[in-house]
């Protein structure tokens, strides 16, 4: 019942998402003279539809409910770039046609920036060591940074740390979330520390020598979960703000390390006779299949376990999936927005016409590769609820 009921959560997330972005496309394109034709929820086959004479996004305009409850759409009149008659996407100059791209964009990370701004004001979950914060936001541990499993010929095992022990600092700077220690630990890798810690509420101070290697087991060799929020007051929508374009930065730095990870790791595994550099390969692989999550994986798993978890992180993986539309939308990805807008921008600059049959070309094969990678990654997402 509880997945039922994840899947059902996360699917009306996502339409909300998806039609929050194609609105703003909507609206942008009315305001910069531009006809809209319809505007849909969800995908085809139509289950219903009607065409009102005036509304916001002009008039008769086609609004339609359809089966597929993956998301919407917006159709507008001309949408090929060489469209010419009035009223047509292609007949708008590129400024226009700039904004109209990139409102969905826009209307994603604005969603993101006032889901922030409402969990800054109620309790904020710290996940980064250096999350923005402003002066008049405060810390509150919700749960300590709890060891949950030790690495068998650890560093941490050898010195006696135990599954249920509190972990209090680390050279006398506290680690309260697992972002905060990995961190730690990576600066101080090969170095021994004074790791404090309590066990039955007594606290007690060791020498540990971190590995200076990651290797299989980390630096240290535990396994930890902690919890704390931060709660700002009068800078909870600067806090939002500044959390949504710290996020932004974060999440462009994963694409480009799954990016990095990816050609590497398919290079070492395919073109590589040596056997230790093919294990690498694998490694790299297998972290990239474990951070990449697509529809199954969000909906089967993740949706169903932050709705359990409670309504702040269901706002918060709401916010992160918004932020994440708008970037994936923003990249220069064929099919996308902003590979749509990059496509408009080259031929423009090369002074050459972007014709019908050109931009449906392009634009299939992007779209052609962007499905192939989603269903690989439903594949990789199955086949882990079979591990």
């Amino acid at each position: 019942m509880g997945i039922l009921l994840g899947v059902v959560v996360g699917l009306i997330v996502l339409v909300l998402l998806v039609v929050v972005h194609e609105l703003g496309h909507a609206i942008v394109a009315k305001r910069n003279g531009v006809k809209v034709e319809e505007f849909g929820v969800g995908f085809p086959p139509k289950a219903w539809s009607k065409k009102v004479k005036s509304s916001l996004l002009g008039k008769n305009v086609e609004y339609s409910l359809n089966w597929l409850p993956l998301g919407g759409f917006v159709r507008l009149q001309g949408e090929h770039d060489a469209a010419d008659k009035k009223g047509d996407y292609g007949a708008a100059n590129y400024w226009a046609k700039t904004k109209i791209l990139l409102a969905g964009v826009a209307m994603n990370w604005l969603v993101a920036v006032i889901l922030f701004t409402a969990l800054a004001f109620v309790g904020m979950p710290k996940l980064l060591p250096n999350q923005f914060a402003m002066g008049d936001t405060r810390e509150v541990v919700l749960q300590p940074l709890t060891i949950v499993d030790v690495i068998e010929g650890s560093p941490a095992e050898k010195v006696g740390l135990k599954k249920g022990d509190v972990l209090v600092s680390i050279n006398d700077k506290t680690p309260v979330i697992t972002a905060e220690l990995n961190n730690a630990t990576t600066q101080l890798r090969g170095q021994t520390v004074a790791v404090t810690y309590k066990r039955k509420e007594i606290k007690k101070t060791i020498n540990l020598t971190l590995n200076k290697e990651a290797g299989n087991t980390g630096y240290m060799g535990v396994k930890t979960f902690g919890r704390s929020e931060l709660k700002s007051g009068w800078s909870a929508p600067v806090v939002g703000v500044g959390i949504t374009v710290q996020l932004t930065w974060e999440t462009l730095k994963g694409l480009g390390q799954v990016i990095v990870d990816t050609v590497v790791g398919a290079g070492q595994k395919l073109f590589s006779f040596d056997s230790a550099i093919q294990h690498e390969g694998d490694k790299k692989l297998s972290k990239v299949s474990q951070s990449v999550s697509g529809p199954v994986g969000i909906l089967g798993v993740i949706f169903p376990s932050f709705v359990e978890a409670g309504l702040k992180p269901l706002i918060l993986l709401s916010a992160v999936i918004s932020l994440s539309l708008a970037v994936m939308n923003f990249l220069p990805i064929p099919a996308l927005d902003g590979g749509r807008w990059f496509t408009m921008t080259v031929y423009k600059l090369r002074k050459k016409e972007l014709t019908k049959e050109r931009e449906e070309k392009i634009q299939a094969i992007g779209f052609i590769v962007l499905m192939s990678l989603i269903i690989l990654i439903t594949v990789v997402d199955i086949g882990k609820f079979f591990k």
